[in-house]
């Protein structure tokens, strides 16, 4: 794929005209110019979204290049520059506008999809018992909290057929304490009729190990939720990547 440039001028007066070859503009832009097997949306119908790598996936969202660069060639320059595909998804909109061929458009697609991916994830939950189904309940958590600068305090409230009724964010506070009142738990539990609640919070340093102030507050909440007789089914406490469950360390 090439273009013909004619530039026309005067040599030893005389008119005379060029023919110049230039390449074509958008060869390099275009992932036309790939073989099909290895264009990111067709391998993705083909093979499923699992065999496509990071990359591959954000070019399919950004769906095109910038000057000098295809899509995927794009993708793989945002992933080296935010440093990780994590550090992408954490972009505040300053951030992300920062950088070329991003903007405010792709930012709100962006948000889009991790918001999607949230109520997927909370749709799921919400079918299941909670104690029958703890991966997906973690799952949901972790997404809700993980990414969080400050330590949030959730409470998921169920029923009792340990039902998702509703969850929320009681308490935030600093980048590694969270105020956290027992009267406040009992308090929201029964304004919303529940029969059992899970604990939830995030430690923003990544590690999830508890501390000894994590296990005092989740036995005074344990003693302040037994006096209306309302069970407190598990404690779970989000790290990078990892989550550690008080029930499963028979703590609860």
């Amino acid at each position: 794929m090439v273009r013909i440039l004619v530039v026309l001028g005067l040599m030893n007066n005389k008119r005379v005209s060029i023919l110049a070859v230039l390449p074509a503009r958008n060869v390099l832009l275009s992932l036309k110019c790939l073989p099909e097997e290895s264009r990111p949306r067709e391998k993705l119908l083909a093979k499923g979204p699992e065999s496509l790598s990071d990359a591959e996936l954000l070019a399919i969202f950004l769906r095109t290049g910038v000057s000098g660069m295809n899509a995927i060639e794009l993708a793989g320059y945002l992933l080296d520059d935010f440093g990780s595909l994590r550090g992408l998804m954490q972009a505040n909109l300053a951030q992300f506008s920062q950088r070329k061929g991003l903007g405010s458009a792709k930012y709100a697609q962006l948000q889009a999809v991790l918001e999607l991916s949230k109520r997927h994830l909370h749709e799921i939950m919400t079918r299941e018992d909670a104690l029958a189904s703890p991966s997906h309940t973690a799952r949901y958590l972790c997404a809700k909290l993980r990414d969080r600068p400050r330590e949030a305090f959730l409470v998921l409230y169920l029923d009792n057929q340990n039902r998702p009724i509703k969850d929320e964010i009681l308490f935030e506070g600093t980048i590694n304490a969270a105020g956290v009142y027992p009267r406040e738990v009992v308090r929201r539990a029964l304004e919303v009729h529940a029969n059992a609640v899970i604990l939830a919070h995030n430690h923003p340093s990544g590690i999830a190990e508890p501390s000894p102030a994590d296990r005092h507050i989740t036995s005074r909440i344990a003693d302040a939720l037994s006096l209306v007789d309302i069970r407190l089914l598990d404690h779970m406490v989000i790290g990078d990547g990892e989550v550690v469950s008080f029930a499963e360390r028979g703590w609860i």
